[in-house]
């Protein structure tokens, strides 16, 4: 037995507890999400020929601030403060659902408190946290 495979054998394991499930859901949607806006509104600073600091101003923050936010891997900004950068670079945040096999991944184990699939859930939470990751 590998040490990975202990790790997603144990992880399994603490996900048939409801509490640790629903935790653990939140949690990796959570940081899913930011990540995936975050780094959706650097590629448009990026791409708009913005500075950091330009966009700082722009908001009226510090610019270690903004430096913070798109060099973290544990930024947790607020909805507001993306909003004012989405708005400085001529978007907006939206919402949308998840498809009909995400919901049964996700929402069902959420709401439920428990996954038919513990290991496959755990995999596909780990997943979309790799896809939201900025190549270094």
């Amino acid at each position: 037995m590998t040490s990975t495979s202990a790790f997603w054998d144990d992880l399994a394991r603490d996900l048939e507890d409801s509490e640790f499930l629903r935790e653990f859901i939140v949690e990796s949607m959570r940081i899913a999400t930011i990540d995936e806006v975050v780094n959706a509104l650097d590629d448009a600073r990026e791409a708009a020929g913005m500075s950091k600091a330009e966009l700082a101003r722009a908001i009226q923050v510090e610019p270690a601030t903004i430096r913070r936010l798109f060099a973290s891997d544990t930024s947790n900004p607020t909805l507001g403060t993306l909003a004012e950068l989405a708005a400085a670079l001529g978007m907006r945040i939206t919402i949308q659902p998840l498809d009909d096999d995400e919901r049964r991944k996700v929402t069902e184990p959420l709401l439920v408190g428990r996954s038919a699939d513990p290991a496959g859930l755990a995999r596909h939470l780990h997943g979309l946290r790799e896809r939201t990751q900025v190549p270094a």
